[in-house]
């Protein structure tokens, strides 16, 4: 099954529809930030750290990757990555956030040309102009008379761009360093990222909101999706996950429009129709290309 040639693509997509009603959940929390990245972070590492502990037959020569440079590095990534998310989403307007976040086939493809030297095909950043057009077009095409420039959207594009570059980092170092033990590193990033949240939130705080929400990001959506993805991007470019990845930026929004009311713009369907159509011809002319190279 792992050596199919679409394997790589089709664990990306699916990572990136289980991520798509992430928001929603962060929605119905009612929660800050720091208390986000508190209960996201404990609950998917612990989710990680048990599943590793469980299935692991490595476990030493695992700690001693962990303890190199590439592990630190996910390690890392993976702590900025939460706890950068859950910050901008709580203080700055989603819609710049989620532009940021667009932006990660980008630092995917320049990741990958200068660490692994692998390059990224014409078709690959055609698709990425296209897609961001759409997305810009969602998020800022009409409707969002709220977003103006000022310190808020100055810290929401900063936030969504450093996410997107961990997000980014994350995939190509584990394309090329299969040895990595993307349960332990990311599942230790996670925790460390919950821990700092905790402490700044304050024990008695973090019970405020609807912690039933927010659990079920932190035990089901966020343990398969970001496994799903890390695992992709051994199969299949890096920059392919990434533009996957978008599908939670387009698709998130009517979750939220589903479960809260808030409807989408004529500018957020049409823009999430242009990245939802263009991503499916990408994938089905890739998976044509594959398939025909193994025949």
């Amino acid at each position: 099954m792992r050596q199919h040639p679409l394997f790589g693509l089709a664990l990306a997509t699916f990572g990136a529809l289980m991520l798509t009603p992430d928001a929603l959940f962060m929605r119905w929390s009612g929660m800050g930030g720091y208390q986000m990245v508190g209960w996201r972070g404990l609950m998917m590492g612990l989710v990680f750290l048990i599943f590793w502990a469980v299935t692991s037959r490595h476990r030493l020569r695992d700690l001693g990757v962990l303890v190199s440079g590439y592990g630190i590095g996910i390690v890392i990534c993976q702590y900025a990555n939460a706890t950068l998310f859950s910050l901008g989403i709580a203080n700055a307007p989603v819609a710049v956030v989620l532009f940021g976040v667009a932006t990660v086939p980008v630092f995917a493809a320049l990741f990958a040309r200068v660490i692994i030297g692998e390059p990224t095909r014409t078709s690959t950043w055609i698709t990425i102009v296209v897609v961001m057009a759409g997305i810009a077009l969602a998020v800022f095409g009409g409707g969002h008379g709220d977003v103006t420039l000022d310190r808020a959207a100055l810290w929401g594009a900063l936030a969504g761009l450093g996410v997107a570059m961990v997000l980014a980092l994350n995939f190509v170092i584990l394309r090329a360093q299969p040895q990595v033990p993307i349960l332990l590193v990311i599942g230790l990033g996670a925790v460390l990222a919950g821990a700092s949240g905790v402490f700044v939130t304050g024990p008695a705080a973090m019970m405020q909101g609807e912690v039933w929400a927010i659990a079920i990001c932190g035990l089901v959506i966020l343990p398969v999706s970001f496994f799903s993805l890390s695992l992709a991007s051994r199969y299949t470019h890096a920059s392919n996950v990434s533009l996957l990845l978008l599908l939670e930026t387009v698709l998130g929004p009517l979750w939220v429009w589903l479960g809260t009311g808030e409807g989408p713009t004529p500018m957020m369907l049409l823009g999430g129709l242009i990245v939802v159509v263009t991503l499916a011809i990408y994938l089905w002319q890739t998976g044509r290309r594959r398939m025909a190279l193994q025949s």
